[in-house]
């Protein structure tokens, strides 16, 4: 027995349990068991599956002027021309600009627009211009029939040592024009007329008829774009062939900029940018009217 006690616990360790002997023959026979312990451990390692990459996630991605020209109200007809590439660039593709011609061989300026679009303060701009160039030009307004039209304008040519030419009409403004001997630019500012009537419309295409004007249409920013664009193209139906926007310093939107140059096909050509009358106006090209619409956007659209 104690042999087999010994060959026991040699095979099976110290742990082995004794749960049976009994004489067998010349020998013993043991029945003997290994006592496991109650916490089986931590479960064999198992290899785990390989990785596989979901499927990368695909959104459409922004064209890069697309948030600038939403903000700004740029109508959609527009949006696809315009929302790639350099804007600058694109926008030649929809607009044009121009200088603006100042001088005596050219024709009259013709300044026309809605009431409260500023033209009375864009002729007195132009006007200081040419006079800081060395240059007076001839100033009239066609606006002497509305009390208090021709005030400011008086008060901004007094400043200038520039006479102001007042006439009430097309008859009058011909009957000036024709005595004026073509020393200098002219400028003409127009009384606010409304395209969309009949007899006012009359009237702008008189006014231009009678100077052989090139005819401006002064639109102030900030308007909304469907409405910019049906007085761009009544005004264009009228004559207008250039646009200065005004009271850019005061909008911070200028898709009506847009809208009403594109439906009219008006050549952009001048700006108007403060209430200053020496430096309230500026160049209106591509390249500024590009920044300005990717500079305005505010910091949390973009």
């Amino acid at each position: 027995m104690a042999e087999a006690m010994a060959r026991v616990r040699a095979e099976l360790g110290e742990n082995a349990l004794i749960l049976a002997s009994r004489q067998v023959g010349d020998g013993v026979e043991v029945t003997a068991a290994l006592e496991l312990d109650d916490d089986p451990g931590p479960p064999p390692l198992t290899r785990d599956p390989p990785l596989t990459r979901d499927p990368p996630l695909t959104r459409d991605i922004e064209p890069p002027n697309h948030a600038a020209l939403t903000f700004h109200g740029v109508p959609a007809a527009l949006l696809a021309t315009l929302e790639r590439g350099d804007l600058a660039a694109s926008l030649a593709s929809v607009l044009k600009s121009v200088p603006l011609a100042l001088t005596a061989a050219g024709p009259p300026l013709l300044l026309v627009g809605p009431p409260g679009a500023g033209k009375t303060l864009t002729c007195a701009k132009l006007a200081a211009r040419l006079v800081m160039s060395g240059v007076d030009p001839l100033v009239i307004t066609a606006d002497g029939r509305r009390a208090g039209a021709t005030e400011q304008l008086t008060a901004f040519t007094a400043l200038m040592k520039l006479d102001l030419v007042i006439t009430d009409g097309p008859v009058s403004l011909g009957r000036v024009l024709s005595r004026h001997k073509r020393t200098a630019p002219v400028l003409i500012d127009a009384p606010g007329l409304d395209p969309f009537d009949d007899s006012q419309a009359v009237e702008m295409r008189a006014l231009a008829a009678v100077a052989n004007a090139t005819t401006v249409l002064v639109l102030q920013a900030g308007l909304d774009p469907a409405e910019a664009a049906d007085l761009g193209q009544a005004h264009a139906e009228l004559g207008a062939t250039l646009m200065i926007a005004t009271k850019l310093d005061l909008a911070r939107r200028l898709g009506s900029v847009l809208s009403a140059a594109s439906a009219g096909h008006l050549a952009l050509t001048e700006a108007g940018v403060g209430p200053g009358v020496a430096d309230g106006l500026i160049r209106f090209t591509l390249a500024e009217l590009a920044s300005r619409l990717l500079a305005a956007i505010p910091d949390h659209r973009r």
